[in-house]
Order: C-alpha cells, then sequence, then structure tokens
C-alpha cells in the first residue's frame, strides 16, 4: 500500500461584497464545505480571506467560484497591478458608490422626513398641509418620494438580501431588507386600498410608514459611508509601509541606463542608486561609496557607511554617494516585502477571542428573525394592531444589524498592529497580540539582549613561559575559528595589538563550554569553569583573581596547553542602554522579569543586581534554555526574549517568544513577536500595546453585544409606552449605524498610543520616516 503525503498550500484572496459578521461566517462555512479545504479565515476590516487547502483536491478556481455562489465576489488584480493597488482602488470604488447612493437617498429621504415627522409632532403643520390637500394626497407623495430610496439605494439591501435568505443564511442585508421592505410594502398597500377600496382597514392600521423604509435606508447608507472611510484609516499604517518601498529602478543594460519598474527588477541585475534616492531592491555594493539611513529598518539614526561588498536594504535611502548594486533578492524575497507580508498576516488572523463573538454570530441573525416574528405576533395578539405590531418588528430588524459585531476585533487588530509596526514591534499573529498581554513572567538572555552582545577583553593574567603577546597570539589564533562573542573579543584585543594570528589544526568547538585546537604542534584548549573541570584541571591557583572578576561583572575564562592551566582571562559585556528602565517598567506593570545566561553564577548576579532582576539561572547550556523556560512556565504564562541561534528552542517552547530583530535569522523564525530594534524598550511597548488592543477589542465586544441584548428589548415595545419614542424604526436605524461607527471609532483610538517610557532613537519603528 503507498501512501501519498499530500502538501498544504494558502491562496489569500481580496472579497468584495461583505457588510457584517454573518458575511464573514456565510463565506467561512462555503469555503470549509469545498473538499480539500482545510481551513478559511475570513477578516471583515482587511476584506481578505486566507485559505489553506489541498492542492490534489482543490484550485484556485474552484475556492473562488464557492465564494461566489455564497453571493460575493472575488477582488480582481490586473496585470502589472498590485494587490494594495486593486484594494485602495476598490475601496475608492464603494466608498463613491456608497456616497453616490447616499445623495440620492438623502435628496428624497429629507423631504419624506419632513412630511412624516413635522406634522406628527407640530400641529399647525398639519393643518397647513391639510388646507393644501388631503392627507391622503400626501400619502401619495410620500409613496413617491420612498419608491427612488426603495428601488435605487436600496437596491443593494434587496439583492444581497433576498440572495442571504435563499441560502439559509441571513445576514445584515437580510435585516435592512425585511424590515424596509415590511414597512414599504405594508404603507403601498395601504395607499392603495384607502383610494381604490375606502374603509376596508381598519382605522388603527390605516397610518403608513414610508420613512420607516426610506430614512432608513438612508441613514444605513450613511453609516456605511462613514464606515467604509473609517476603515480605509485603519490601514493607515500598512500604507506608510508601501510608501516605503520605491516604485522604480535605474538598471544598467550593458553600459545604458535605464529606469524600470520595481517589478521589473531580477535577480543579478545591476543598478546605480544616486544621491538621496531609495535603495530599489535588496541588493550587494558593487562599486562606489557612501551613507545609507538605515532607520526605517533598524531604528539606528546614524546613516551607516556602504563600501564594495557591503549588503544594502531596498527601501533604505542613500545619503550622499553613488552607488553601483547588484539586486540579491527582489518581490517577495525583499526584507522590506516579507515585513509588511508579516504585518498582513497579522491583520488578517484571528486571536482566541474572535471565536467567542464568531460563536455568537453564527445563531444572531436566525434569533432575530424569531425575536422580530415573535414581537409582530405578540402585539396583533394583544390587540394593539397590525401598524403598531409592524412598526416594532421593523425597529427590531433594524436594530440589530450585526455589523459592529464583525468589525470589533479586526479593526482593533488591525490598527493595534499597524501602531505596532511604527513603534518597531511585529507581530506575527493576532493569537501572538493576545497571548502576550497575558504573560506573568517575562524571561531574558543575557548576551546580545540584556547586554550589547560585544565583550571585551579587559583583563589577562598570564602565568605561562611564554610573553604576554606570544599567549594571546597563541589564544588568539584558536579563538579565529569561533564565531562566539566573546571569541571575536579575544581576536579583537590582539589585532589592536597588531598581533598577527597563527593558522590552526583540529578545531573543536563544545558549545557551552569551550574550544580547542592545535597552533604551532601545542594543544590550547580555552573556555569556562566547568571545560577545565570537565578536562581534569584544577583552577584553584586562579580562584580569587576569578573571584574578583566575577563579582565586577566580567566573565572569567581558562586556558591550558597541552594540559596544563597558563592564563586567565576576562571579558565584560556592557548592559544596553535602556534596559534597566525597561526591566523596571515591566515590573511595575505586575510581570516578574527573570534573566537565564550561560555565564557562571558570579558574573550572572552581579548583572542580574545591576538590572534589578531577583530571579536567575546561570551555567545554562543552550540545550537547556527551553527546560529553564518550562521551569518557569509551571507558575503560569512565560514570554522569552532572545537573539541567538542558541535561543530558538527556548523562543519556541515559550507562550511567547520574542526576537531581537538585529539577531539571527533562526531566532527570528522561531518568535512570535519581533522587536526591529535591539532596544528590549520596545518590550514594554510590545506589552503594553497588547493590553491596550486587546482591551480595546473587549471594550467593541461589550458594546456591540451590550447594545443589542438592550435596544433589541426596546425595538422590541418591552418598555412600552414608557419609552414609545424608542420604537421608531428610523432612531433604530441611526442606533445601528452608529454602532458601526462607535467600533470603528473606538478601534482608531489605538492610533494615539504613546510609548510607555522614553525609546532612544535605535528603538524607532518602521515607519516613522516614509
Amino acid at each position: 500500500m503507498v501512501t501519498t503525503i499530500q502538501s498544504a498550500k494558502t491562496l489569500e484572496l481580496g472579497i468584495t461584497g461583505m457588510t457584517c459578521a454573518a458575511c464573514v461566517a456565510r463565506v467561512e462555512r462555503a469555503l470549509k464545505k469545498v473538499d480539500g479545504v482545510l481551513d478559511a479565515n475570513v477578516n471583515l476590516a482587511t476584506e481578505r480571506a486566507v485559505i489553506d487547502y489541498f492542492a490534489a483536491q482543490a484550485n484556485q478556481d474552484v475556492i473562488e467560484t464557492a465564494i461566489r455562489k455564497a453571493g460575493y465576489d472575488i477582488l480582481q488584480v490586473q496585470v502589472g497591478q498590485s494587490r494594495a493597488d486593486a484594494e485602495a482602488l476598490a475601496r475608492e470604488t464603494e466608498i463613491r458608490d456608497l456616497k453616490s447612493d447616499l445623495f440620492l437617498a438623502t435628496v428624497f429621504a429629507v423631504p419624506l422626513l419632513c412630511l412624516a415627522m413635522i406634522p406628527m409632532l407640530w400641529m399647525p403643520a398639519m393643518m397647513f398641509l391639510m388646507g393644501i390637500a388631503p392627507m391622503r394626497v400626501w400619502d401619495w407623495v410620500m409613496l413617491a418620494l420612498a419608491i427612488p430610496i426603495y428601488f435605487l439605494p436600496g437596491r443593494r439591501f434587496l439583492v444581497h438580501g433576498w440572495q442571504a435568505l435563499w441560502q439559509r443564511s441571513p445576514d445584515m442585508n437580510s435585516l435592512v431588507m425585511l424590515g424596509t421592505s415590511a414597512a414599504f410594502w405594508y404603507s403601498t398597500a395601504v395607499v392603495l386600498l384607502e383610494t381604490f377600496v375606502p374603509n376596508t382597514i381598519p382605522e388603527t392600521g390605516r397610518f403608513v410608514y414610508f420613512e420607516a423604509a426610506g430614512v432608513v435606508i438612508a441613514l444605513v447608507l450613511l453609516g456605511k459611508y462613514l464606515e467604509a472611510i473609517a476603515k480605509g484609516r485603519t490601514s493607515q499604517a500598512m500604507k506608510a509601509l508601501l510608501r516605503l518601498q520605491p516604485k522604480t529602478a535605474r538598471v544598467l543594460r550593458g553600459t545604458i541606463e535605464q529606469e524600470i519598474s520595481i517589478e521589473a527588477v531580477r535577480l543579478a541585475d545591476e543598478m546605480i542608486v544616486r544621491p538621496g534616492e531609495k535603495i530599489p531592491v535588496d541588493g550587494v555594493v558593487m562599486a562606489g561609496s557612501s551613507f545609507v539611513d538605515e532607520s526605517m529598518m533598524t531604528g539606528e539614526s546614524m546613516p551607516v557607511q556602504k563600501m564594495l561588498g557591503a549588503n544594502l536594504i531596498g527601501g533604505t535611502l542613500n545619503t550622499n554617494g553613488v552607488l553601483t548594486m547588484r539586486a540579491t533578492a527582489v518581490g517577495a524575497d525583499t526584507v522590506l516585502a516579507q515585513i509588511i507580508q508579516l504585518v498582513e498576516t497579522a491583520q488578517a488572523t484571528k486571536p482566541p477571542i474572535q471565536g467567542v463573538a464568531d460563536q455568537v454570530v453564527r445563531v444572531f441573525t436566525p434569533i432575530v428573525l424569531g425575536i422580530a416574528a415573535l414581537t409582530l405576533i405578540v402585539w396583533v395578539l394583544l390587540g394593539a394592531g397590525f401598524g403598531f405590531a409592524m412598526v416594532n418588528t421593523v425597529a427590531v430588524l433594524i436594530i440589530a444589524c450585526p455589523c459592529a459585531m464583525g468589525l470589533a476585533t479586526p479593526t482593533s487588530i488591525m490598527v493595534g498592529t499597524g501602531k505596532a509596526a511604527e513603534l518597531g514591534v511585529l507581530f506575527r499573529s493576532g493569537t501572538a497580540l493576545e497571548a502576550l498581554q497575558g504573560v506573568q513572567t517575562i524571561v531574558f538572555d543575557k548576551t546580545g539582549t540584556l547586554t550589547n552582545g560585544k565583550p571585551e577583553l579587559t583583563d589577562f593574567i598570564n602565568q605561562s613561559i611564554y610573553s604576554d603577546n606570544k599567549l594571546l597570539t597563541l589564544i588568539a589564533s584558536v579563538e579565529n575559528s569561533s564565531e562566539h562573542p566573546v571569541a571575536k573579543a579575544i581576536v579583537q584585543a590582539a589585532k589592536q595589538q597588531h598581533l598577527s594570528l597563527l593558522s590552526t589544526s583540529d578545531f573543536m568547538a563544545v558549545p557551552g563550554f569551550g574550544v580547542s585546537a592545535r597552533v604551532d604542534q601545542q594543544l590550547l584548549q580555552i573556555g569556562a569553569d566547568r571545560y577545565m573541570q570537565q578536562l581534569g584541571l584544577d583552577i584553584a591557583c586562579f580562584s580569587s583573581q576569578s573571584e574578583i572578576l566575577a563579582d565586577q561583572g566580567k566573565t572569567p575564562l581558562y586556558a591550558a596547553i597541552n594540559g596544563k592551566l597558563v592564563a586567565l582571562l576576562a571579558v565584560a559585556d556592557t548592559i544596553k542602554e535602556g534596559s534597566s528602565v525597561a526591566l523596571a517598567a515591566l515590573q511595575k506593570r505586575g510581570i516578574k522579569v527573570a534573566m537565564v545566561t550561560g555565564d557562571n553564577q558570579r558574573t550572572a548576579r552581579a548583572i542580574a543586581g545591576q538590572l534589578g532582576i531577583t530571579q536567575i539561572l546561570a551555567e545554562v547550556l543552550p540545550d537547556g534554555k527551553a527546560n529553564a523556560v518550562k521551569q518557569f512556565q509551571q507558575q503560569g504564562k512565560v514570554a522569552f526574549v532572545g537573539d541567538g541561534i542558541n535561543d530558538a528552542p527556548a523562543l519556541a517552547q515559550a507562550d511567547v517568544g520574542i526576537a531581537i530583530g538585529t539577531g539571527t535569522d533562526v531566532a527570528i523564525e522561531a518568535a512570535d513577536v519581533i522587536l526591529m530594534s535591539g532596544d528590549i524598550r520596545g518590550v514594554v511597548n510590545a506589552v503594553a500595546l497588547s493590553r491596550s488592543t486587546i482591551n480595546n477589542i473587549c471594550f467593541n465586544l461589550f458594546w456591540a453585544f451590550a447594545y443589542n441584548i438592550v435596544l433589541i428589548p426596546v425595538a422590541a415595545g418591552v418598555l412600552y409606552p414608557l419609552f414609545a419614542w424608542l420604537l421608531n424604526p428610523v432612531l433604530a436605524g441611526a442606533a445601528m449605524g452608529f454602532s458601526s461607527i462607535f467600533v470603528l471609532g473606538n478601534a482608531l483610538r489605538l492610533r494615539s498610543f504613546r510609548s510607555p517610557i522614553p525609546i532612544s532613537s535605535r528603538a524607532k519603528g518602521l515607519i516613522l520616516k516614509p
């Protein structure tokens, strides 16, 4: 028997025509019914669907067909057009169409409202109108005003509403359609019967409610128009990120320089970048010299000198010289494109809290339809008259539109992750954004995270027969084969003494212990105290000096030649600017902080003492960091902050992994949150923004649910006659529109989020300088 392992693919599509949370649920249900589709997540705020599927069973055509059968359409991206441009064009078209419909509806709705309401509120106005013509004539005038509203601007609700009902998946359009249709056709029937068959309708049922149809449509359109504008504002961060991407590049074709679109650049193309121009794509300098402003990527305020062989990042700014460069990454492979994709992915994913809203929405609209039907039946049975019962029913249908529920979570996620990008914090998903606000302990790696990761050789105690320069030459020659920061510090010290390094053989590194190699036919072994103990060497002769060095926060190292201890070295790694402030800020917010390091206990305690850390795990080997995280997880949720390859297991083990963006690619890949700069004050920003965003979501969901829980009974007439004026469908339409705008406005408050502690120029984010 042969088993075929199918590979899953991910497809992302723009969807048009969605209006509320019920639409989202409907599209997701339709997609999940397609054979081969593993999962589907639809986002109302971004109007995108992310579909995981087996290519052997499904394809894009089948998936798009399922979406269209559900009553929605696919965003079409033309040849040579980016998806972002297509979405922007679709948004502009939607706003323009809504504005046009709103204008037409308003032109007829204003006089309709005046004719319907003013005479009821002001008797002289009624007497004036009756002096001109009988009230039945004015009923015909209101019908004439309602017809263009109902059949033209209202057509969008009629078509989509009936379609949703036909597919047994009622949505916001269905509620508006049922409510306005009931009011319109009942009133039309009253006018026709009273005109051509007088006195066939009881006195209490002769009232018309054209304003409940026409004005409600106008108010719902107003709400959708304002909502579309506000939704555009929630994506300001993404727009700013996209503006960082250059549009053109100067490519060399032989000796001829051509300006082409950025999409036409290919790998290995050679390009010219003049002063004041952006680096078009990722590449390497082939000729020339200049200083490049990389602050938008690294946060470093000072331009970085670029010479032959230096790497360049697309989107950064060339300041003064002319550079000739060769493309090493183009399109979706560039650093900036990957960051943009990361932010888009985070905005498209649903945090766990969204699951509550999804569960409610699945049953919400059918329940509302049931409440509306019950309202109609109860009031008729109570003898209130069919007209009165219908008004209450219409009010229930209009006021219960679940637009706010669908927007509550995704809009906050969009604004929150966008604001995070501005501050140099990249969340990989909405799940990470929610999880971070709940952590009780944050564990920090030491080297390169809390410290600068660039230690210097501070002490060198020689007990050999060799001179200091000769012994340092031998030790540095061995360390030159190692990539460890401590090794680089020793090599750098030798170079500063202008010592020539020797060739080595049989180099071996023992992670967490030390290194060994043969130099000048001698075996040198260099490493921590545990390495010497493993080798069976007695370090007691250096015990007093090593204790003093460790108490000063320095890392003692030992060197042996041919099995004999010959030297004690010490390196010191300075604490990063802002580390103490960041840790204090986290502790002030009730978060425990801890440090994990491979350094010995004395050095670890010295560094921890300077930083105010009380929980320390020292002498932890690289493969033990994940186990250290597990220990802390016994006390609650844990975030781990690291930057090195050896931090990857701990980053993956933690509830939330936070990688320093200036660290290794492996660490970044394993993390849930990425700090684009090396300043760990970004951790405070990430936690504070996570808490603000989740609080914002909770408030939105509370408003969306409480609004319906409170106002649906009111609209049904539970408080009649105490609040009889609240039964008007026009007020229900206004309240429904206000609820969506309120949720969007609340989400947009996150744009005013400010860093809780001062941040240096290095912690600036991606889009502060577009």
